[in-house]
């Protein structure tokens, strides 16, 4: 094993193989599970962690709260590991991991969103430091332009999202239409035709 590896994957297989077969046994008798070893939380626990390490992950506020979603993540889904599979734990538990920091980092810029998004309307600053924008609108001081970028950048990406969900007939209409249409106005279009 070298420096860099913080995890024996033949080690960490057969352990995961050894609780299965507890669970089995406690299955039979119609006994309660038998606790996760130390040793296989260690392994979640050390792989959601150098995972946040990455140059991709490591940079967020919110890091040790995807680490520990990481670990609640493993702990979820272990059972799932099927070792006539796969002899992988590791790249099967460095997904799950993975997958669960993108669903954290997801929520935290809808969070982020919502309170940039409030902060616009209300205008927690006071007027003198709002600016009309080319559009008319009135805009956060300078100070904030991060804010209505990162406003306006989420906003187009979930305006993609839906855009993308739309099939056939409806997505000729919506993306030939400057004005978004309502589902009854776009079946009374439809009934039209």
């Amino acid at each position: 094993m070298s420096k860099n590896d913080y995890i024996n994957n033949q080690k960490f297989l057969e352990a995961l193989i050894e609780h299965r077969e507890k669970c089995n046994t406690a299955t039979e008798k119609g006994s309660p599970l038998p606790i996760l070893s130390d040793y296989i939380g260690e392994c979640f626990m050390n792989i959601s962690d150098h995972l946040s390490r990455k140059p991709n992950f490591a940079s967020y506020s919110f890091r040790e709260g995807m680490v520990s979603d990481g670990v609640e993540n493993c702990l979820k889904y272990y059972r799932n590991f099927d070792e006539t599979k796969s002899n992988n734990p590791f790249a099967y538990f460095t997904q799950i991991i993975y997958y669960s920091f993108l669903r954290r980092i997801a929520n935290e810029k809808k969070n982020l969103y919502v309170k940039y998004k409030a902060t616009e309307q209300v205008g927690i600053l006071d007027e003198g430091n709002l600016l009309t924008n080319e559009n008319g609108q009135m805009k956060q001081f300078e100070v904030y332009t991060n804010i209505s970028e990162f406003i306006q950048e989420f906003e187009e990406s979930k305006r993609k999202k839906k855009e993308t969900k739309l099939k056939g007939i409806e997505k000729f209409i919506y993306s030939n239409t400057d004005i978004a249409l309502s589902t009854t106005n776009m079946n009374e279009i439809l009934d039209n035709l």
